[in-house]
């Protein structure tokens, strides 16, 4: 609703200032209309979701109500908000209803959200390679220096600041028999690199999207009338499939390093499934299977919707977009996503209990202190308890920036 008042007041909008004061004054109202997530092919724009906003203006269809989200008439809403229906003059029906704002606001808040996980699942890595008593080495920044590329220089250079000062790097610097990590650990920074430089071009995308005029027909200042077809919504459709295919990558390397930490047999001397009692006790055994199924869900929706157009509207829109069906997928998958990196988070923590009392570096263990400092608490694992409540309490902080260690 933000988008779509941004977009009207351009002037190539030719719509009356009314307009977007009566759409405003809805949004200010807290009068949220009923838009259903499926039914738009992004082609004219997001024809059916910005429509049900206009029924809701007009005091028809549905909206929102109270803190259940109930579906409610939108003429009483209106009525007892102080609010009338908004009586749509000539041009201005279509202006409101051809755009791009639908999938262009999920864009907007997937990118700063995937950027909040992104840096986030950083540092998961940074905590694993230290449980793992793995080697920093590769983050040597003129390694980095010499394939430059933006998103694995700051992934790089994230990682070093996390795992300054440590204690367990130290005690594992001599006598080591392993000559290199593996690739989970190893090349953390070229594939964190390439899931930032992915978000950077959603972002550029979205930015421009945020103050263009996509609806149509276009009115020029010197009167003429131009009908175009800014209201495509390809751009935006490919970037949100981009994210959604990158934020799989995420989290499919972050699975791997939970499966390290759980594996005996390549957890460089943690317990079985990271409890005091394997065999008798099934520890964070079935954290990795969760974090498994989770990157099988989204692999399996990461196609792109984007490449999957079906002509409509008597073929005239015979190449569409497709952009709802990927921003839908792109939700999920980054839901998916904060889900697995609280996991690693939750096996890392456990497996830094192992190696006490030496300490982590400087970030890692601030990173550690402010996961343990959770409300409610996540606590280390001591005997068997339902791991269910503490990957939920860590995938809500992983999701709200509370373990953001960008401010570490």
């Amino acid at each position: 609703m933000l988008l779509r008042a941004n977009v009207l007041l351009r002037p190539t909008s030719g719509v009356r200032p009314q307009l977007v004061d009566a759409l405003v004054a809805l949004l200010n109202a807290g009068v949220i209309p009923l838009v259903p997530e499926q039914g738009s092919v992004g082609a004219s724009g997001d024809l059916a979701p910005l429509s049900h906003i206009a029924l809701a203006l007009m005091g028809e269809g549905r909206v929102l109500e109270g803190a259940a989200a109930r579906a409610a008439p939108a003429a009483g809403a209106l009525a007892k908000s102080g609010l009338t229906a908004f009586p749509f003059a000539p041009k201005e029906g279509l202006a409101f209803i051809n755009g791009t704002q639908a999938q262009t606001a999920i864009l907007a808040l997937l990118v700063h959200d995937a950027r909040v996980l992104w840096r986030t699942a950083v540092g998961a890595a940074a905590m694993s390679l230290e449980a793992l008593r793995g080697t920093p080495a590769p983050l040597d920044p003129r390694i980095h220096a010499a394939r430059p590329h933006r998103g694995q220089i700051e992934a790089a250079d994230l990682m070093r600041a996390l795992l300054a000062e440590s204690e367990i790097r130290e005690s594992h610097r001599e006598g080591d028999p392993r000559v290199q990590d593996a690739y989970s650990l190893r090349c953390a920074p070229q594939v964190f690199g390439a899931v930032a430089d992915a978000i950077r071009f959603a972002e550029e995308t979205v930015a421009v999207e945020l103050n263009a005029s996509t609806d149509n027909p276009l009115v020029f200042e010197n009167g003429d009338v131009i009908s175009g077809g800014n209201f495509h919504g390809q751009p935006v459709a490919q970037a949100l499939d981009l994210l959604a295919m990158t934020l799989t990558t995420l989290q499919a390397i972050a699975e791997r390093r939970v499966e390290r930490l759980v594996n005996p047999d390549l957890s460089q001397g943690l317990p079985a499934f990271l409890t005091t009692e394997p065999g008798l006790c099934s520890g964070f055994m079935m954290v990795q299977i969760t974090a498994a199924s989770l990157v099988a869900e989204s692999r399996a929706i990461a196609m792109p919707a984007s490449i999957g157009s079906i002509p409509t509207d008597a073929n005239q829109e015979d190449f569409v977009p497709m952009g709802m069906a990927a921003a839908w997928k792109a939700q999920r998958i980054l839901g998916n996503a904060q889900r697995v990196v609280a996991a690693e988070l939750l096996c890392g923590a456990q497996g830094l209990e192992f190696l006490k009392p030496l300490a982590p570096g400087r970030g890692v263990a601030e990173l550690y202190r402010r996961l343990r400092s959770l409300t409610p608490p996540v606590p280390p694992l001591v005997r068997d308890r339902s791991p269910a409540p503490d990957l939920e309490r860590l995938a809500r902080a992983v999701a709200s920036g509370e373990l953001d260690p960008g401010a570490v």
